[in-house]
């Protein structure tokens, strides 16, 4: 495409400079020309020091100025002859074709525009008609994963992550701020949840064993498209902002594998404060100790067992059942019977959510 846009600036330029001009790559090769005979020739000129720097060098009777948008060169706009009107030409010729490249880019650049769909930034009109611009495949599969990193990212981080997924064309890193970078991943339809947690689990021991940093990933949901890629970041959002009320110990978080922490976390605090109040009217929850609560995280993890509740805990059963008889006369709810111990599990879940306060989107 750059061959194409220098091509038509050459074009309109070479009856004002009256001399032969145009563009070589990094290889030394002509890939436009106001001679359009010489367009896929060797200038046979030694490349690393025309490319060296933004500097005019003259070479076999040529002036030749290396250019493009990022601090390595990557591009040389020459111009016939070696005076100071030639080294003038190449000079103007090199702002323009840079300019016009930046512009370019700017309005085309693939992950320019999958940054603004995730963030919400482009109207939803724009999206289709982008999409084909760019040449993406509407069908194809997406997940968004979001990694966040424990300190503030630098350059060295979002580059790692990069490194890992080369192909640009199907995967976008994206740097969302100073702790956040987006992982655009094209997948598989249909691919399993447990095969995204081990490609989470591979960006996670990479950075770790690389740059030392501690991370963790929110997975967003698959979705079909470009459009709906908002959804499957802000979906990674919410995954990591509800492990870290519901999952301190995990660093990988599924969106899909929430359950009811999801609901919990879309409840109103209000709302969440007068389902304790009316829970807990007949003792309050902060009367159960530690050793008490351990108790019910035990039995929960056993399936309202009690004989193997007793034995991973070491107690005899009739320990158990005294336990769980106080907890009864404190709350009112009887953890052997299946819809209390639901209640009193959603009941424990609510107060945690609201003793972290976490950041809503």
């Amino acid at each position: 495409m750059s061959n194409r846009l220098f091509q038509g600036i050459i074009h309109q330029m070479k009856d004002s400079v009256n001399r032969t001009i145009g563009v070589i790559d990094s290889n030394g090769a002509i890939i436009c020309c106001s001679d359009l005979g010489k367009i896929g020739e060797s200038c046979n000129i030694d490349c690393a020091d025309v490319f060296a720097s933004f500097e005019p060098k003259v070479c076999n009777d040529k002036t030749y100025l290396a250019f493009g948008a990022h601090m390595r060169p990557e591009y040389a706009v020459f111009v016939d002859g070696n005076d100071d009107i030639a080294g003038s030409y190449v000079k103007v010729i090199s702002v323009a074709l840079s300019s016009i490249k930046q512009y370019y880019d700017e309005k085309y650049d693939r992950s320019n525009f999958i940054k603004n769909v995730i963030l919400d930034n482009i109207l939803q009109g724009d999206i289709y008609l982008k999409t084909r611009e760019l040449g993406f495949n509407n069908d194809a599969s997406r997940c968004v994963l979001l990694i966040r990193i424990g300190d503030k990212t630098d350059v060295s981080v979002f580059d790692a992550v990069q490194a890992i997924f080369p192909d640009k064309t199907k995967d976008f890193v994206i740097n969302i701020n100073e702790t956040d970078i987006a992982l655009v991943k094209e997948v598989k339809a249909n691919i399993d949840n447990k095969d995204l947690e081990k490609l989470a689990r591979s960006i996670i021991d990479s950075l770790n064993s690389e740059q030392y940093i501690n991370t963790s990933v929110g997975i967003g949901t698959t979705v079909v498209g470009i459009k709906d890629l908002a959804r499957s970041f802000k979906d990674a959002q919410i995954a990591l902002e509800v492990g870290k009320v519901f999952d301190t110990e995990k660093n990988i978080i599924t969106y899909e594998n929430l359950g009811i922490a999801r609901l919990i976390y879309q409840l109103p605090t209000v709302l969440c404060e007068m389902f304790l109040k009316e829970i807990f009217k007949k003792g309050s929850i902060t009367s159960l100790d530690q050793e008490t609560l351990f108790t019910i995280q035990k039995f929960f993890e056993n399936n309202l067992n009690v004989s193997e509740t007793s034995r991973k805990l070491f107690v005899h059963r009739n320990t158990l059942v005294y336990r769980l008889e106080k907890i009864k006369k404190l709350t009112g709810l009887d953890l052997r019977e299946f819809d209390d111990a639901i209640v009193f599990k959603v009941a424990l879940m609510v107060k945690k959510y609201l003793d972290t306060n976490p950041v809503k989107f």
